[in-house]
């Protein structure tokens, strides 16, 4: 079972092609696996009535010589924050709780038109308002690596699910690091792509005003190379996100990587790092250069500026567009986390005046970090300054998760990938961010950090 488990989404859509092994193989074994370790993680919240037939349906049309799609018979997993038709989509609030859709998000039905098998949802912050997943209808998820440390989120079950091996491939979604945070604390690898090049239709809460140039949906695994896999199948126009740009995808595979200019730094001016995070982004940046890369060390001058324009973003109202998006789902009684976030954004409302102040200087933020990165073809940093914290500390040391901000406040393309271990066996990640659109070099660059560090190991479950 471990074999199947333990493996890569890109072996097990050749395996099941080949004839290896088949699709309800392989969905037996993970269902094994989700039914030995999800009672101690959490990550799984929901299990689809209908994995089973679509296995089965899977292998009966490679029996009849048909090939769906690139994810032929391959377990996946969705963030519960995609509607997904016929399950329950809570968002993890009360107020959802027993809501299933008929609609279905953009990425989920792509995802099956590719021949991917869902085989439930993963659980989440409330609404995806934080960094911990935890909730009052599902409770809380667990880091596979040590239960009394948080698994981050927002797309923090699918992170855990993935490192666990509960999952072969997760959909995910990242707007302040929500896919980029628990890749590092969990281990596994995570793409953020370029704001607008999957559609976000489906996704709950919908971006609107300022969030729809800070959300992204993309694929998370184990392996980097699931990433590149997953990523055509998700990305493009769909007639229905106005904020879809059709843009051609390139070919990791095919980036040079002898030459590739690499800009790296490791304090963006807000908050330090620890040690062990310092250590782990100059060990990787000398491992890149000696795979041929031009590294140097060099940070752009405004990152300083990430964390006040992003939390003016999304507090310029104080949070009552929280307070009445709640409202409107009919929940009553919010977590704590909750609590604490729209007490953190509480104090930041601002006037008309204000408002319009801040998005003169994320213009401006946006116009220097690509004068910056015209001279570079990759930047590697942190993802945030340490590995993961005790469970209900995210929100102690907020700014920490600064380094992952910024790249949002781009909207350019991040892979983060686990490129070390800290001193109490906690996953370290680092962040690999690209020019927009060229998620193809953010693929390759992380794809070589993990072939130097070993990439996600077993958590020992």
């Amino acid at each position: 079972m471990s074999e199947l488990v333990n493996a890569s989404a890109t072996a097990l859509a050749q395996a099941i092609r080949d004839r290896r092994v088949s699709s309800q193989e392989v969905l037996e074994a993970y269902f094994r696996r989700i039914e030995e370790v999800n009672p101690r993680v959490n990550a799984l919240v929901q299990l689809s009535d209908d994995a089973r037939g679509r296995a089965a349906a899977a292998d009966a049309s490679l029996a009849a010589g048909k090939i769906i799609g690139p994810l032929h018979g391959v377990p996946v997993t969705v963030k519960d924050s995609f509607e997904t038709a016929g399950m329950v989509s809570a968002a993890g609030t009360r107020g959802r709780a027993s809501l299933r859709t008929k609609s279905e998000a953009t990425a989920v039905s792509r995802l099956r038109e590719a021949g991917a098998v869902i085989v439930g949802k993963t659980n989440l912050p409330e609404l995806g308002f934080g960094l911990e997943s935890d909730n009052l209808v599902y409770g809380r998820t667990n880091n596979p690596y040590d239960p009394a440390r948080t698994c981050g989120g927002s797309s923090g079950g699918e992170a855990a699910a993935l490192a666990a091996c509960e999952t072969a491939l997760g959909l995910g979604s990242d707007a302040v690091g929500s896919i980029r945070v628990p890749a590092h604390f969990c281990g596994i690898a995570g793409l953020k792509p370029t704001t607008g090049l999957v559609p976000v239709t489906g996704h709950f809460p919908p971006a609107f005003g300022a969030m729809e140039r800070l959300l992204s949906v993309g694929p998370m695994a184990r392996r980097v190379e699931d990433l590149a896999l997953a990523l055509p199948v998700i990305a493009g126009a769909d007639g229905q996100d106005p904020n879809v740009v059709p843009m051609p995808l390139g070919d990791a595979g095919a980036v040079a990587l002898e030459g590739l200019r690499v800009a790296f730094y490791t304090d963006d001016g807000l908050t330090r790092p620890s040690p062990e995070t310092t250590g782990v982004v100059h060990a990787t940046a000398r491992a890149l250069a000696e795979s041929g890369m031009r590294v140097e060390e060099a940070r752009p001058g405004c990152v300083d500026q990430t964390y006040e324009i992003m939390l003016g973003i999304f507090a310029p109202d104080g949070g009552e567009g929280v307070r009445q998006l709640l409202d409107r789902c009919g929940t009553t009684e919010t977590h704590p986390l909750t609590q604490r976030f729209l007490e953190l954004i509480r104090p930041h409302s601002v006037t008309l005046n204000e408002y319009g102040d801040l998005m003169r200087r994320w213009l401006m933020f946006r116009r220097e970090m690509l004068a910056f990165v015209s001279k570079y073809d990759a930047i590697l940093c942190p993802v945030s300054t340490e590995a993961a914290p005790p469970h209900g500390r995210t929100f102690d040391d907020f700014q920490g998760f600064s380094y992952v901000m910024t790249y949002s406040l781009t909207g350019w393309p991040a892979v983060v990938v686990r490129a070390g271990t800290s001193s109490e066996g906690l996953p370290l990640g680092v962040q690999v961010v690209a020019r927009p659109w060229r998620e193809d070099v953010a693929l390759s660059v992380a794809r070589r950090v993990e072939a130097c560090s070993g990439g996600w190991q077993p958590p020992p479950l």
